[in-house]
């Protein structure tokens, strides 16, 4: 089942929460708080190795990248860089990947997860694929792949579909109920 949708009210929980899966994979400071981008970045690894001939950049064990509020935790971490040695792609793996953060002080802490997550820095496109789950303040998209446009703003999640092209999932969006609207009684 696909998903390809401008939300309204969602739109914002949805932009934020994969603008912090661009942010942990391009810069751990491009959409966070203000003051994260003030931070030092931490990073842990059990290993990390640089092959300067193919500009690639691999973590490995236990994965963990903080800075300020965001927090991405992963068993590997993936960056390709191009020819000019600006990042091309990165591409985060765990049982799941993980990140959090809080992308606005008036909300709570974003939180998502995927079995992988890429970052296409040309394209401006991230993918969450293998049971993909982003959530914030109440506000919830569950599916089996996502794919967010930082360039569109737009998102489709898709469930996914079995070898015979039967559905495997479904695509389950949880939107809580707006508690500030007031609606008008029999006698207003």
């Amino acid at each position: 089942m696909y998903l390809t949708k401008y939300l309204s009210q969602p739109q914002t929980f949805l932009k934020q929460s994969l603008w912090l899966a661009g942010l942990l994979c391009v810069s751990a400071s491009s959409f966070a708080l203000p003051s994260d981008r003030n931070q030092p970045i931490s990073l842990l690894a059990d290993r990390a190795t640089y092959n300067e001939k193919t500009g690639v950049t691999t973590y490995s064990g236990n994965v963990v990248i903080e800075q300020g509020t965001m927090k991405l935790q992963a068993a590997s971490i993936v960056a390709q860089l191009n020819k000019s040695k600006q990042i091309s792609t990165i591409t985060a793996t765990g049982s799941p990947a993980k990140f959090q953060q809080q992308v606005d002080t008036a909300k709570g802490v974003a939180r998502g997860e995927a079995q992988k997550i890429i970052y296409d820095a040309e394209t401006g496109l991230i993918n969450l694929i293998g049971n993909a789950y982003l959530y914030q303040d109440g506000a919830s998209i569950r599916s089996g792949t996502l794919k967010y446009s930082m360039n569109k703003g737009d998102i489709e999640a898709n469930g996914g579909t079995g070898s015979t092209g039967t559905p495997k999932s479904r695509v389950q969006i949880i939107i809580p109920p707006n508690g500030s609207k007031s609606f008008p009684g029999a006698r207003d």
